[in-house]
């Protein structure tokens, strides 16, 4: 009988079964090119089932789970139930790690995938508050949080493996292409809603046309699945992950000894998380409430700016590259900085005005995000980088952008849009701040 070893308190799989996993495994190179394609395919699922629930928080949600409340109570509400699934994504990477250690790799990434489908769709089958009460918003509470623990345990370690792999001077163009999966899902998630709504009146709309968007979502989910699971669970994935150490490690070990590379990653990129909530969700909601504009017209809008970011992603891995990634984060939080101050006057100053906000902030969070994932995590080592990496992002998306579409709005509705360039404008001093941090910590050592 095969015995099982543990290491630093999780059991990891037999020694046995790790050899006969790679008794197949190719001896040559995998390119970094194959190790990209897993990735976008995996982000991209990810964000549409991101979007999608987003996209609802603004369209639906209000009116179906918080009649009670007034527009924009409702709407509050719903953004409120909308961050509890960065709240929840911290502990489903640590629970899912866990069962990595125990079932494997592929185990991990089945199960979690499987509890984002089953989350995601079941909204799709959720009664009305009219028809259960608190019931409704209970369950549309848990199955966010089952999102959330979903997208935190469905790391499946691709970026990191991509960064290590990827040569010295392309690093920053491989880092981007992971990120296109943010506008990628965007627009399709935009885009069906966009036609649902273009096609159907208010009331069939609200009675069962939003709930056809969560039921593509679970089909994107099976395929994204097969996807990745062929990629990771193969034979030559599965050494060259382990030549890297990429295996999770005890988050308390990892916390104690690597603490401050998690804290300057996730504020590092902060500035980009804020603006991603700050043309996506949350000016959605803002025309929703205020304006008289066509919903439908303004998602169409959304889905040019989302190709402007998909254009400014692909021009920063060509710009991280001359550069390097932290000077090109560092220049683009400034750039932030700035349009921060400019919030307020665009989006007061009618259709022009929130056309060009939408379409220079999207381009500006492309050029930003394209380089926000792990520009930092290299300062781990090697033992804990698979781990660090992965709380990097989840605290990176709780700070920047779980509770930003609920801050932004609360604080324009009360007090006005110039709190909204301040809430901006700290995640810019938030991202310069630890950047320097970061090359403080460097010179020193």
């Amino acid at each position: 009988m095969s015995t099982t070893t543990t290491i630093d308190g999780f059991a990891t799989p037999p020694r046995a079964n790790q050899a006969a996993r790679n008794i197949n495994a190719r001896d040559g190179h995998i390119a970094p090119g194959e190790i990209a394609i897993g990735v976008v395919i995996g982000r991209a699922s990810e964000y549409f089932d991101f979007f999608v629930y987003a996209i609802a928080s603004v369209l639906v949600f209000p009116a179906i789970f918080f009649p009670h409340l007034s527009p924009l109570d409702g709407t509050l509400a719903a953004f409120a139930v909308f961050a509890l699934a960065f709240v929840a994504r911290p502990f489903g990477t640590v629970a899912f790690m866990a069962l990595q250690q125990r079932f494997g790799r592929e185990a991990k990434l089945t199960g979690a995938l499987f509890l984002l489908g089953v989350s995601t769709v079941g909204m799709a089958f959720l009664p009305s508050y009219a028809d259960n009460g608190t019931g409704a918003v209970l369950m549309l509470a848990l199955l966010r949080i089952g999102q959330g623990i979903a997208l935190g345990g469905s790391w499946d370690g691709l970026p990191s493996l991509l960064a290590l792999n990827a040569p010295q001077k392309r690093r920053g163009w491989y880092a981007m292409l992971g990120q296109l999966g943010a506008p990628v899902g965007f627009t399709i998630a935009a885009a069906l809603f966009s036609y649902l709504l273009a096609e159907l009146s208010s009331q069939d709309f609200l009675t069962w046309g939003w709930r056809y968007p969560f039921y593509a979502a679970f089909a994107i989910n099976v395929v994204a699945l097969f996807a990745r699971l062929r990629l990771v669970s193969t034979p030559e994935y599965s050494r060259l992950l382990d030549e890297r150490e990429l295996e999770p490690t005890n988050v308390i070990e990892m916390t104690r000894s690597q603490g401050s590379n998690v804290l300057i990653g996730a504020l590092a990129a902060l500035a980009s998380y804020a603006l991603f909530h700050l043309v996506t969700v949350f000016p959605l909601s803002w025309i929703k409430l205020y304006s008289h504009r066509s919903i439908s017209d303004f998602l169409l809008l959304q889905i040019v700016g989302a190709g402007l970011a998909a254009v400014g992603i692909i021009i920063s891995g060509l710009v991280a590259d001359r550069l390097g990634r932290r000077t090109t984060l560092g220049a683009l939080a400034t750039m932030i900085a700035v349009f921060s101050g400019f919030v307020p006057m665009l989006m007061s100053s009618g259709e022009l005005g929130e056309n060009v906000f939408i379409l220079v902030g999207f381009l500006l969070l492309g050029l930003s995000y394209g380089q926000a994932a792990g520009a930092v995590t290299a300062n781990f080592q090697a033992k804990y980088r698979y781990t660090g990496a992965a709380l990097t992002s989840d605290l990176a998306w709780l700070v920047g952008a779980g509770f930003a579409p609920l801050v932004a709005l609360g604080l324009s509705a009360h007090f006005g849009l110039a709190y909204v360039s301040l809430y901006l404008l700290s995640g810019a001093v938030g991202s310069l701040a630890a950047l320097s941090l970061n090359r403080a910590l460097e010179i020193r050592d």
